[in-house]
């Protein structure tokens, strides 16, 4: 159960670590080609999503880590469970029904995260 963890968690972080850093300093215009909901919503919003996820990030690697509140990692896998479903809503309130299946992917990876991380 820890390596198979390491590995999920591992893949979410830096997942989670890349797109929140790309919401916390990319402009926009630079967000919108792949994000094409960010003209929607408000810059400040999307900057704290991003600062949300890197946060989230850190919060499934650093308290396995380093031994100092485990309970941690579980609280920011159930997190991004959270995260992502008011994501597929966003999308689905947007009519992007086809967008949802990265959701419903990190969705799953960060429920099986989270259960993973009982093990700490």
């Amino acid at each position: 159960m820890t390596v198979a963890y390491w590995i999920i968690a591992g893949l979410l972080g830096v997942f989670y670590l890349y797109a929140g850093g790309k919401k916390i300093v990319q402009s926009r215009e630079r967000l919108a080609p792949m994000m094409g909901w960010v003209d929607t919503v408000p810059m400040p919003a999307v900057r704290a999503v991003g600062v949300v996820e890197v946060f989230g990030a850190a919060g499934l690697i650093l308290p396995p880590a380093t031994g100092i509140a485990p309970v941690l990692a579980i609280l920011a896998a159930v997190g991004f469970v959270m995260l992502q479903i008011l994501a597929a809503g966003l999308h689905l309130s947007r009519g992007e029904a086809k967008d949802t299946g990265l959701n419903l992917v990190l969705i799953l990876l960060a429920a099986v995260t989270a259960w993973l991380a009982t093990a700490f």
